[in-house]
């Protein structure tokens, strides 16, 4: 029994309180020579004592005390032990009738018996005091990409080990702050620090944390990565490339799919164009832009009306081009691996869209994964809004666990090393040093690049 106890207290006290306090309670039966349940007793006393919210009838756990507590054989002890247990569940005329109490004493033992056995090795039923200690319930809006993140079973225990309960809203990452109602949630999780930047503005905050991140990649299919290689902007290696420069090139000329030399697998008239979101709400759209931008400026930061006057003027098309985009990059990316090239031959996505799908087994055996030249970090940045909000920011930073499962869900997190071993057993053709990134523009120029383009769209 003590050692039992130990067990299911050890966690709240040392094993020396417990003994102590089973000890403690055994001196009160001390003496009694009515001994068939008293172990049993002393398991329900001792539960008592060491958890206090325990439920148990108030006016029983007196009788007992007051029944353990009678002097150690004397006639009373009996008529006290059992009168206390009887005068629970049998009528006070039986009680006072010492032989009726006789006949039913080892019926009331058998039944306390099982009672108490029952409560005593069942902590985890039903009873008023035994529930588990409730969640604090997190609300918090996040880019889309990371929905698969919060909505994986591992991660909810994780969180729950540490008493948080979280519950998201998918949304663009520019559409959080442009659109959302910032008050209903604790917290916001955008894809990148200009965005978190423009939230941070909105609900007057400063506080952020950076958890993990993804830098921006072209998810393809092998028949259009031979076509571009032909046409000299995709080269393949250990990571196949795809250079910008040479891509803008080819869309300032409005080259369609079936003018490319040699095209006998993807002979479609529509624009040579990698499918983005769109810009005027979504994070993943808003670095395209910004790595495009950084190409057209002669591979300069874009600073200034005139650059980036100079800068629109080239890389509006390759989004007013595109028709219809989606408002968040979970939809290209979902298009991309149910709809085959026909509909996605080139998606601008997050690299860990793509691990994720890969440790998943999501991927068809011709889906390839291509890294622009240069390409562009995307820093996804939680800002909380208030206290709970902070707490998770914290436990998503700093927990290990939790940045594990980031990892298996494609992100890269502060130890790079998890990202890694995970991809080289996956057989992925990761660059994880990635030495060719656009510095991404200031926040205000951003921007104005932003406002421009949708002006483009009118």
């Amino acid at each position: 029994m003590t050692t039992r106890l130990v067990d299911d207290y050890g966690d709240a006290y040392p094993a020396e309180r417990v003994e102590a306090v089973v000890g403690a309670v055994r001196k009160r039966f001390e003496g009694h020579s009515v001994r068939e349940f008293v172990p049993i007793l002393v398991e329900r006393l001792a539960r008592r004592e060491l958890d206090p919210k325990r439920s148990m009838n108030a006016a029983t756990e007196a009788d007992l005390v007051e029944a353990a507590e009678a002097a150690p054989g004397s006639a009373a002890e009996t008529t006290s032990v059992f009168a206390a247990v009887a005068g629970r569940f049998v009528p006070a005329r039986l009680v006072e009738n010492k032989r009726a109490l006789g006949v039913i004493a080892a019926g009331v033992v058998v039944v306390l018996a099982f009672a108490v056995v029952m409560t005593v090795r069942q902590p985890n039923s039903s009873a008023p005091g035994t529930a588990a200690p409730a969640l604090t319930v997190v609300h918090g809006v996040v880019g889309s990409e990371k929905s698969a993140f919060f909505d994986d079973p591992k991660v909810a225990e994780a969180l729950a080990g540490h008493g948080l309960k979280v519950e998201v809203e998918p949304a663009g990452s520019r559409q959080i702050a442009a659109t959302v109602d910032l008050g209903k949630y604790d917290f916001a999780f955008p894809s990148s620090s200009a965005a978190a930047e423009l939230v941070q503005r909105k609900a007057g905050v400063t506080g952020k944390y950076v958890p993990f991140s993804s830098p921006m990649a072209i998810a393809t299919f092998a028949p259009i990565a031979d076509l571009l290689t032909r046409a000299g902007i995709v080269t393949p290696g250990p990571t196949t490339t795809f250079d910008i420069e040479k891509y803008l090139a080819l869309a300032d000329t409005g080259v369609q799919w079936n003018q490319l030399e040699g095209n006998s697998t993807y002979s479609v008239p529509k624009n040579v164009l990698v499918s983005t979101t769109d810009p005027r709400t979504s994070n993943s759209a808003a670095m395209y832009l910004a790595v495009t931008a950084y190409v057209a400026n002669d591979n300069t930061v874009v600073r200034g009306a005139r650059a980036e006057d100079h800068a629109v003027s080239r890389v509006s098309r390759l989004f007013t081009r595109q028709g219809y985009t989606e408002s968040s990059s979970d939809g290209p990316f979902k298009d991309y691996l149910a709809n085959g090239m026909g509909t996605v031959p080139l998606a601008w996505i997050y690299e860990a869209q793509y691990v994720d799908a890969a440790i998943h087994d999501q991927l068809k055996p011709d889906m390839t994964l291509l890294y622009p030249q240069p390409t562009i970090m995307s820093q996804h940045t939680v800002v909380p809004l208030d206290a709970k909000g902070d707490t998770l920011g914290k436990l998503l930073t700093t927990d290990p666990t939790l940045q594990h499962l980031a990892a298996t869900h494609g992100f890269r997190p502060t130890d790079l090393t998890q990202f890694t071993t995970l991809t080289t057993a996956a057989h992925l053709p990761i660059d994880a040093t990635l030495l060719n990134q656009v510095p991404p523009p200031d926040y205000d120029t951003l921007e104005h690049l932003l406002t421009a383009v949708a002006n483009s769209y009118n």
